[in-house]
């Protein structure tokens, strides 16, 4: 070979050479949806740890709500999101392939009913006749109708505003709806002006649980398994540290003072916000009563039976005969508190 023809050999090798790597990290590149609510793990968003520890290039990108998300993952903007699992049960009827690989939470006190002062409302006797909203399609909104159904109301009987939360919020202060199904930091905001009603937890104690959780694109799982441990673990970090350390989440810890700069509200406002959670061990998670056990999943046990709650709404045309496909406890491998 002359020097020329090695030159050019060098120089195609280069090229070669920097395609794949140009390639490479194209390929570690994910947007990824969050919203407003209160999560240990989301200081990670703040201060880089996610991509730090997973090693790809995160966009991460805030919406109002989990159908606001799955929309976005249905047009191929977003592969993973945080999301309630009622528009999970509706996005995957409606033939979207995400899965479930981490739960970020279950139904307790985070979510409310909060009714106005001066709305006439003092119980759940008082509620027909008056004007409530939730999210559209949120965990909020299933669980409302929920809670109407279980009193024997229609929404005949009681106005339901289907809502995105700071609209929820303005029209709450206006005086023109009388109560709200939220999550923070709407919840903060009405209760300035009135009180909790009803918890999710009790909707949910009734027969009407959910759950919020991190999901993907069925293919992004299959493709980026390792992502998805790591970023599983990074969830469990703060996790255990918000479970076993109390003063680092106080209203004077840093964690508070980076969770207000990046959801909003005060530092006081998202420590009580935390305390509100209801949390799951990965070992938890990862048994049949939530991710694990295939087709027996717990996880996708409520999905279904959320499922066929919004089709009696008319909300979802189709009910699947299995949700289990929908969840998996893979990421939660070698995941321990």
């Amino acid at each position: 070979m002359n020097f020329k023809n090695l030159v050019a050999a060098i120089a195609i090798g280069v090229g070669t050479l920097a395609a794949a790597v140009v390639a490479e990290a194209a390929d570690k590149k994910v947007v990824v949806g969050y919203q407003t609510d209160a999560l240990p793990s989301s200081v990670a968003i703040a201060n880089g740890e996610f991509a730090k520890s997973t090693g790809y290039d995160i966009d991460f990108r805030r919406f109002n709500s989990g159908a606001e998300i799955f929309a976005a993952i249905a047009s191929g903007d977003v592969q993973v999101g945080y999301v309630g699992s009622s528009p999970f049960a509706a996005a995957v009827s409606r033939g979207l392939e995400v899965k479930a690989f981490y739960l970020a939470s279950i139904s307790g006190i985070d979510e409310a009913l909060v009714v106005r002062n001066g709305s006439g409302i003092e119980s759940v006797n008082d509620l027909k006749g008056k004007k409530l909203a939730a999210a559209p399609v949120s965990t909020d909104h299933y669980q409302l109708l929920a809670l109407i159904k279980s009193l024997g109301l229609t929404e005949k009987d009681v106005q339901v505003f289907a809502i995105p939360q700071p609209e929820i919020v303005a029209s709450y202060n206006r005086g023109d709806i009388d109560g709200g199904f939220v999550w923070d930091p709407a919840l903060t905001e009405l209760k300035k002006n009135g009180k909790v009603l009803v918890t999710s937890k009790d909707v949910a104690d009734k027969g009407a649980p959910t759950f919020s959780a991190w999901v993907a694109t069925s293919k992004f799982a299959a493709d980026n398994p390792q992502f998805l441990k790591s970023f599983a673990a990074v969830i469990n970090k703060y996790y255990t540290s918000f479970a076993s350390d109390k003063a680092a989440w106080g209203p004077d810890s840093d964690n508070a003072k980076s969770l207000a700069k990046l959801l909003g509200g005060t530092p006081d406002q998202q420590a009580s916000a935390l305390k509100n959670l209801t949390l799951l061990t990965p070992e938890v998670q990862a048994s049949d009563a939530w991710l694990g056990g295939g087709e027996k999943a717990g996880a996708g046990r409520i999905l279904k039976d959320t499922a066929s709650f919004l089709k009696e709404q008319g909300k979802v045309s189709d009910v699947l005969a299995n949700y289990g496909a929908f969840v998996t406890a893979d990421a939660l491998t070698g995941v321990s508190n």
